[in-house]
């Protein structure tokens, strides 16, 4: 899959927005990937898991004994990608902050993981997410994302495997441009930035 068909598949969607919007990251910008909306679809969601698997080495793909996600955002592509991989897909989640398994979902110990995200800005999620799973006594080898829009910048401390990267520009508290600042800020994500 192309990166034109890519977006065509959010465009199609009505899920590649334009405003002001305050990403998960906290971050401010101009451009919003809602990968919930894209993935509401069935079939978008398995062609798109699909396509994001053809993207991981095959050798690293063999090695893959789980799939984890974080919720909210990875709950839905992490699913689809457990599908293509024929492999078990669990779900992290913060009850009290802080990701963890919860619902019956276990790791067993030395068990290699792919962590599946929707979107990756900074990677703060990312890395806490990793962080749980190490905790169980696993091992995150790769993750994957249908978007990474850190520039290229984002370092998880694991392999990264994106479906596409786009390069919206996004700005702190204190960047941002006075015409985007005029614009009443949206907050469309799952989590309180």
């Amino acid at each position: 899959m192309t990166d034109e068909e890519v977006l065509h598949e959010f465009r199609e969607a009505e899920a590649l927005l334009e405003g002001h919007f305050r990403l998960s990251s906290g971050r401010h910008s101009t451009h919003y990937l809602q990968c919930a909306r894209v993935l509401m679809n069935p079939d978008r969601a398995d062609r798109l898991a699909r396509a994001l698997c053809q993207k991981i080495p095959r050798e690293v793909r063999a090695e893959i004994d789980a799939v984890v996600s974080p919720a909210m955002g990875g709950l839905i592509i992490g699913h689809e990608m457990g599908r293509a991989l024929g492999k078990d897909a669990m779900f992290l989640e913060r009850p009290t902050g802080t990701f963890e398994l919860r619902r019956g979902f276990r790791l067993e110990p030395g068990s290699k993981v792919l962590m599946v995200e929707d979107v990756v800005t900074t990677g703060l999620s990312s890395r806490e997410a990793i962080e749980a799973v190490a905790r169980e006594g696993s091992e995150v080898i790769a993750e994957a994302a249908l978007v990474d829009r850190s520039n290229g910048s984002v370092d998880l401390g694991v392999a990264f495997y994106p479906l596409i990267a786009i390069s919206f520009p996004s700005y702190a508290d204190d960047e941002v441009p006075p015409a985007l600042a005029a614009i009443p800020v949206t907050k469309p994500g799952s989590r309180a930035a």
